[in-house]
């Protein structure tokens, strides 16, 4: 179960400076390493504290030479939560715009910790304690076991506008149908008190029915007359067998002969022929549409696990092993391996490696609608002949036993929870159905409103004013959409800054006077974003 934590809105798109500031002459390479501190001359020109330092999580060149460094904000060499920013530079190094998570002066009154970090740990720990057998939030199955918490971290909390010193610790479990937890719980410093939890292993629930991407071309290594699902041309990534294990990285599929599965999940490299494709599909998807470079845009491929525990009717990614893994499903006769189901969770990867969008309120609904997106883009993009592509999330898994999807991108509400539209609460559902306001937007701006048959699947998308919107196609959305995510998204970005920041992403690409900007915009008007 997820806690709760509905964010304020937040300034986006926020030029810091009131006048064009000049950027010392610094080498790209200097100025924007991953994981490198920023060179001090960028921090006082942003008119940053004393104590105050950038980090670069990413760095992004446009053709033109128009620069986009993405950092994370440390405090007195504590890391800022909710501190992120993006700056946004011209070819000639001078600063254009500023998009911030965080929009006030970060002054905490101070960073001395009231509690000790052992006594903010078992805070976490009581807190997640608490959770144990209560329902699941949508696809999320219930926390069945505390395991205890790993070192905590002193940090400055910032996500809600009041910047104080606060502890992050990640409380490890399980959840009831044996899906690994690692919930990351931030506490006040002072009182204790949960400002946000998060799960980190991304999850996607399903019943499916043999879940198989057919017959499919697979890149593997050779290695003298083995033949291992290891793929040298994407990273290496690779597909091991947990053999009904829940933990380890599983044994590496390999065998002489390069012929996998037989489509039946009885044999064992069936659903890791699906895994495999779905990773490479994903990966290819990235790199020939985006020019990204693998999930974190560094040339290193995922790892994907298959045949997880026993009846394990689940699929999840996680960040700290960086690798993809699946059950089985019912009976261990039906695994989870779908296209989009691929897409979607290795999406989660991406997202945290660029925005980091906080996984609760409309941040998190923006989060999960971004794993739907990209999700069905994989799809589209792989074209199989077994999964036709649609704007149908989790159609293959049968979730409801009565062939329906998970998830419907033309009318989000047609799933019986999701938001067509958005409205003041929607940050208060939960977030796999508050992301049907940006899963409405995506497919209006890519189809368009009405009713239509697209590769054979009837939709009929509605506006919340009654406007009819033109589609501009799933292509050009989809560009914008990452453009956005990955340019001007902060982990804070809620409904209202995602449409200014897919406009100026529109504007970038297209032109501020083109049809797809005024797109954008009618079709956020469309599902009541204004």
């Amino acid at each position: 179960m997820k806690r709760k934590l509905t964010l304020p809105a937040v300034l986006s798109a926020t030029a810091l400076l009131a006048g064009v500031v000049q950027i010392a002459a610094l080498p790209m390479a200097q100025a924007a390493v991953p994981g490198r501190p920023a060179a001090a001359p960028l921090a006082r020109q942003l008119a940053l504290g004393s104590q105050e330092r950038l980090v670069v999580k990413d760095a992004l060149v446009d053709a033109d030479g128009t620069r986009h460094l993405r950092y994370e904000r440390t405090y007195a060499d504590l890391p800022v939560l909710g501190g992120d920013l993006v700056v946004h530079q011209r070819p000639d190094g001078t600063v254009a715009s500023v998009d911030r998570a965080f929009d006030g002066p970060l002054t905490p009154t101070t960073t001395t910790p009231a509690l000790t970090a052992d006594q903010a740990a078992a805070r976490a720990t009581d807190a997640v304690r608490a959770t144990v057998g209560l329902a699941a939030d949508a696809d999320e199955p219930a926390l069945s076991r505390v395991d205890g918490a790993g070192p905590t971290e002193l940090v400055i909390w910032a996500a809600d506008g009041d910047p104080r010193p606060a502890h992050r610790t990640v409380v490890q479990g399980q959840r009831a149908d044996g899906t690994p937890s690692r919930q990351e719980v931030v506490t006040d410093a002072a009182t204790g008190r949960v400002l946000s939890s998060q799960e980190q292993v991304m999850t996607a629930t399903g019943t499916g029915k043999g879940v198989n991407v057919g017959t499919v071309t697979l890149t593997t290594t050779q290695s003298g007359s083995a033949y291992s699902l290891k793929d040298a041309s994407r990273g290496n990534q690779s597909t091991t067998d947990l053999k009904g294990g829940t933990s380890g990285n599983g044994t590496l599929f390999s065998k002489a002969g390069d012929s996998w599965g037989n489509g039946l999940p009885s044999n064992r490299e069936s659903a890791a022929v699906d895994a495999q494709f779905g990773a490479a599909a994903t990966w290819d998807f990235y790199k020939s549409t985006f020019g990204r470079n693998g999930i974190k845009n560094n040339g290193v491929g995922a790892a994907s696990r298959v045949h997880y525990g026993s009846n394990y009717v689940n699929a999840f990614w996680d960040d700290s092993c960086f690798c993809m893994t699946y059950g089985d499903g019912s009976g261990n006769t039906h695994p989870l391996t779908a296209i989009d189901v691929s897409g979607h969770e290795m999406t989660h990867g991406v997202t945290s490696a660029t925005a980091g969008l906080i996984y609760s309120g409309e941040s998190g609904g923006l989060n999960e609608a971004t794993s739907d997106i990209f999700g069905t883009m994989v799809e589209w993009y792989a074209n199989l002949p077994a999964d036709p592509p649609d704007y149908l999330i989790g159609e293959k898994l049968n979730i409801n036993g009565n062939g329906t999807p998970l998830r419907y991108m033309d009318k989000p509400s047609k799933d019986g929870a999701s938001a067509d539209y958005w409205s003041s609460t929607v940050g208060n559902k939960d977030v796999h159905y508050s992301s049907g306001v940006a899963n409405h937007f995506f497919y209006l701006l890519a189809e368009g409103s009405g009713a239509k048959t697209i590769n054979g699947v009837s939709y009929n998308s509605p506006t919340s004013n009654g406007a009819k919107v033109t589609g501009i196609g799933r292509n050009k959305a989809a560009a914008i959409w990452y453009r956005a995510l990955t340019t001007y998204f902060t982990s804070t970005t809620n409904y209202k800054a995602a449409r200014t920041a897919t406009l100026k992403a529109a504007s970038d690409l297209y032109g501020a006077t083109s049809a797809e900007y005024k797109a954008v915009g009618t079709a956020w008007s469309g599902v009541n974003v204004n």
